[in-house]
């Protein structure tokens, strides 16, 4: 018996031993793990803390050299039950096989994605959306990002209303940051870093220096947050250009600020733990200029933290991502989540480029207004530099020799290195000016850069004439000719070229993304820390720069979400996200389609249409969307009850809910019909919520989608009274019984217009599918 005994702990003890031998060769990985709330083993323990602590101890090998406790990152409550912590591929194997633990996921990776902008969408001080909601008054933007600069004149509190007395966040301390760098328009910041601090290398010599703090290194968060509430500054500019009134989305709104995104990206453990404190603390509206690409829902933590804000009645608004126009590339693509893509202003900074045969190539820069009039008539030599395997048509560091571009201008193509950073690399190499010429994927999109030497970016079509001129001649010249700050003189809006593009890859029955808003040479508020080029080696500083990507359309949008709640803050998420959908604009300034190109754009690239806060306060209709129908509509994609419990923490029966809600349509704004297996008719439901006037009725104006015909019933929705809803159906009757061999897609629109006096139009895009 004891022979036995002594054997059973020498066995022990070499397995325990191989455990920590092989934990100590292991590498350790950033996991995410997701456990039931209401599991048999949550109501042994008196705090979730201690709970999720249980299960590293059980996983973990006891180590004279590391508590098991210091491999956790991150304890989740709000936004995920579960935690983040830091394991071996051993010690994840045996924890997946607990009781209580639902998922585990890697870490992810993802990447950050006005003096004008609020005039261009039609707000006013004087009245219409900002009067009408006082500003944002009394609403709590939650920005997700790279931090804030709070000395910014855009977090400035004067006028500001005292804290509201519901928030329940802090000013957290940190290099840098003090508790008194917060007040009554910055009224919390927080940092997260534990994901990122694990799963990174050490910055680079030549990286700005980071912050472990809230305050902003890197310029992106302080230009978002002030962009969504940004207070009022009169004189602004970007050196110049641009000179205005510099105002946010919504400037009466209150900001907190969660600092996620670090030199090395942004990672979802710390985005999960950000949105798990934020949705405690009391925000009513989350903005994350955070994205990738595609993934399914339950392997999201983006979707996964957002389904439970907006149950808790907070609406998420994300970008949409910047891989366009590739179709099916974007992100952020859950039914919940209110998904922006980006367009243009007709706000342009002419560069010419004259050249030494009397043409003329348009180009655009921010070259500083101070610099830009000694540089407009000199003429200079032309060079690009191809030959050799170094890059320098990318102008590449070290491809340029010096002996070459001295005192040139030299033309550098776009991609492989920062725009910004192509023009530090020829001022270093002697160059005197650069022609940034675009090429094949980027066509005509004009993002412009404040460069650190006499610049400016041309189209593709221009790079081609220009490459032909160089070619022509054996001294090829040119001039740069800067025309300052140009408005109204182009047609507005139309879809920049990098927005990413539907139909959605995951859920093809959700249009994605929802709407589009100005995103293109958005000028908004910039750190002291670094200069407007954000390149390490630019001495400049200013407190505007102009920056491009969905990454500025989403704070836009998140304004403007908030302007809503302030008017109306019983409505929920969904029902402010109807409200910016089915009032938004499907032509330009000009009363022209909106353009994508040299075409008009599709329901894929523009969503519902260009955001148009005037309307979007008084819609007249809502399509209003209760979390437990999402759940429905995800068992209507074949997800599995496991799958749904990852994403919402509810037990479900799908077979259950399938035949309790017969025929069941999401009640989404946008309607999105897929024909299969050579089917010929569909159905679905709507049902629409009277916001606008008592007595009131509407009629209904379809554009059916080519190759099929539509019938809605009733076509009158009469309304007796405020918040009554009624329902409505339409019928899509396929005239053909499929598209290409693989899949094809339609279009149209169906429009509820108020029969009285009032502007009420409630259109709904329509997407139809034809898939074998």
């Amino acid at each position: 018996m004891e022979a036995n005994i002594n054997s059973l702990i020498v066995t022990f003890s070499l397995s325990l031993c191989l455990a920590v031998l092989h934990a100590n060769t292991d590498p350790l990985h950033t996991y995410i793990v997701q456990l039931h709330p209401n599991g048999p083993t949550r109501f042994a323990f008196a705090s979730e803390l201690q709970w999720h602590l249980s299960f590293i101890h059980r996983t973990v090998p006891p180590s004279p050299v590391e508590d098991p406790s210091s491999r956790l990152l991150y304890s989740y409550r709000s936004a995920m039950d579960g935690f983040a912590a830091r394991l071996s591929n051993l010690e994840r194997e045996n924890l997946e096989r607990m009781s209580d633990v639902i998922a585990i996921r890697p870490d992810r990776v993802l990447q950050v994605q006005t003096t004008y902008s609020y005039e261009f969408l039609g707000l006013n001080p004087s009245g219409g959306a900002w009067s009408e909601s006082r500003f944002g008054r009394g609403t709590i933007i939650g920005v997700l990002d790279t931090g804030v600069w709070p000395e910014s004149p855009s977090f400035d509190d004067r006028g500001m209303p005292p804290v509201p007395k519901k928030w329940k966040g802090t000013c957290q301390e940190g290099q840098g940051f003090n508790f008194s760098n917060c007040n009554r328009k910055l009224i919390g910041a927080r940092f997260f870093t534990k994901g990122h601090r694990v799963a990174s290398p050490s910055p680079s010599a030549d990286d700005v220096v980071e912050y472990v703090s809230p305050r902003d290194s890197h310029g992106h968060g302080t230009h978002t947050s002030s962009t969504a509430g940004g207070a009022s500054v009169a004189m602004a500019s970007v050196l110049g250009n641009g000179a205005g009134v510099a105002r946010g989305m919504a400037p009466g709104a209150h900001i907190a600020v969660y600092k996620v995104c670090w030199f090395s990206g942004c990672y979802s453990s710390d985005i999960l733990a950000a949105m798990d404190v934020a949705i405690r603390d009391g925000v009513d509206v989350l903005s994350l200029s955070l994205g990738g690409f595609p993934i399914p829902l339950f392997a999201d933590s983006i979707a996964i933290g957002s389904f439970r804000a907006v149950e808790q009645g907070v609406s998420v608004v994300c970008s949409a991502g910047n891989n366009g126009p590739i179709l099916n590339s974007v992100a952020n693509e859950a039914p919940w989540i209110l998904t922006v893509g980006a367009s243009t202003l007709d706000r342009r900074f002419p560069a010419i480029v004259r050249l030494g045969n009397g043409k003329f190539l348009y180009g655009e820069s921010l070259y500083p207004a101070r610099d830009r009039s000694a540089m407009s008539g000199e003429e200079l030599e032309l060079i690009y530099v191809t030959d050799g395997n170094m890059g320098g048509e990318f102008c590449l560091r070290g491809s340029l020799p010096r002996e070459k571009v001295q005192g040139k201008m030299v033309v550098c193509d776009r991609g492989v290195n920062g725009r910004s950073e192509k023009g530090q690399i020829v001022k270093e190499a002697g160059g005197a000016a650069m022609i940034l010429a675009n090429t094949e994927i980027n066509l005509e999109e004009d993002s412009v850069d404040v460069h650190v030497l006499p610049a400016t970016t041309i189209g593709y079509s221009e790079s081609i004439l220009l490459r032909a001129y160089i070619n022509s001649t054996a001294r090829p010249r040119a001039r740069i000719e800067f025309g300052g700050t140009v408005i109204g003189k182009s047609r507005a809006p139309a879809v920049a070229q990098f927005s990413a593009r539907g139909p959605s890859l995951t859920n093809p029955t959700i249009l994605k993304p929802d709407v589009i808003a100005p995103g293109v040479n958005i000028i908004a508020a910039w750190p002291q820390n670094l200069g407007p080029s954000a390149l390490p080696e630019d001495s400049r500083r200013v407190n505007f720069t102009v920056m491009s990507g969905t990454s500025m359309a989403c704070p836009h949008v998140g304004g403007i979400a908030a302007l809503i709640h302030s008017i109306h803050p019983g409505w929920t998420p969904a029902a402010i996200k109807s409200a910016i959908m089915t009032t938004s604009d499907t032509t330009d300034h000009s009363g022209k389609p909106i353009m994508d190109g040299n075409k008009p754009a599709g329901i894929f690239a523009m969503g519902s249409g260009h955001v148009n806060p005037a309307r979007a306060i008084n819609p007249g209709l809502i399509y209003d969307i209760n979390p437990d129908d999402y759940i429905t509509h995800l068992c209507t994609l074949g997800y599995t009850n496991l799958d749904i419990f990852t994403i919402t923490h509810r037990n479900v029966s799908c077979r259950e809910l399938s035949r309790s809600n017969r025929g069941f349509s999401l009640n989404y704004p946008a309607i999105s019909v897929m024909f299969k297996d050579g089917k010929r008719r569909k159905m679905v439901r709507r049902r629409v919520t009277n916001v606008g006037e008592p007595n009131s009725v509407y009629s209904v104006e379809a554009a059916a989608p080519e190759g099929l015909s539509l019938r809605v019933r009733p076509r009158r929705l009469v309304f007796r009274h405020m918040n009554q809803t009624l329902s409505y159906r339409v019928w899509f009757i396929a005239r053909k019984r499929a598209g290409t061999p693989k899949l094809s897609y339609s279009q149209g629109h169906l429009t509820w217009v108020h029969s009285g006096q009032s502007v009420y139009r409630v259109r709904s895009p329509i997407s139809v599918a034809w898939k074998n």
